[in-house]
């Protein structure tokens, strides 16, 4: 019999992901200085050239001067406090971001969307691992995230149920132990996952372990969101 590591538990979720239309990179082949480099350090979250190009998309009307205000609003969130921060950010996402301008001796807003709710197929998808994030001295790598439009809204970690010491509680504490470390990620926080190939939770960035809960749709079967048309 074959014996079950997390890298098993891993590679089945990405490959479970790239059946559902997600594109996979692994996190060395976009860091800083790779072949592919898609970050311009290890502090960097999010996927800037993703990010705008597909603002540039959803927003075709929209002055690319406004677009990149727009981004740079969501680039620079920033305050002591975690939740404000993914508060901040999440009213972004869903009201869109406001960039204000004057019009006839009147203000008004050009409204730029970060993602097409309305039309998933519009939006990119990707699955990375090994994703190293480096903030204040502290170095880290989640197991896998899920980009949005070149923002991590998706963090998964996972253990091993072979493993008795590697429960889904361990998984739980090592979100926290992100939390504490690297709290940038969770700025862009939507959704965190936690599993151990036997067991899946999902919670939100400010939830206990007992508010960690299975995913289900309104017909109380499990799906995975985002399935791209």
């Amino acid at each position: 019999m074959t014996k079950i590591t997390e890298t098993n538990i891993e590679a089945f979720a990405i490959e479970t992901l790239q059946s559902l239309g997600w594109e996979y990179v692994h996190g060395l082949s976009i860091a800083p200085g790779a072949e592919h480099e898609e970050r311009e350090s290890f502090e960097q979250i999010i996927l800037t050239h993703r990010l705008r190009r597909t603002v540039a998309r959803l927003n075709p009307d929209i002055p690319a001067d406004a677009l990149e205000q727009a981004v740079q609003k969501v680039l620079r969130i920033y305050s002591p406090d975690l939740l404000h921060n993914n508060e901040t950010f999440h009213q972004f996402l869903i009201e869109k971001v406001k960039i204000p301008y004057q019009q006839d001796g009147y203000e008004r807003s050009y409204e730029v969307a970060l993602i097409d709710f309305s039309h998933p197929s519009n939006n990119e998808f990707l699955a990375v691992n090994r994703y190293t994030i480096i903030e204040n001295n502290q170095n880290k790598r989640p197991d896998v995230l899920l980009f949005i439009n070149g923002i991590p809204l998706v963090v998964i970690e996972l253990k091993n149920a072979a493993d008795k010491n590697a429960t889904i509680r361990k998984a739980y504490d090592q979100i926290q132990t992100y939390k504490a470390t690297i709290p940038s990620l969770f700025t862009y926080n939507a959704v965190c996952v936690i599993s151990d190939g036997m067991e899946c939770r999902a919670g939100s960035v400010s939830a206990g372990f007992s508010r960690y809960m299975t995913w289900k749709s309104a017909d109380g079967v499990f799906h995975l969101s985002w399935r791209r048309s």
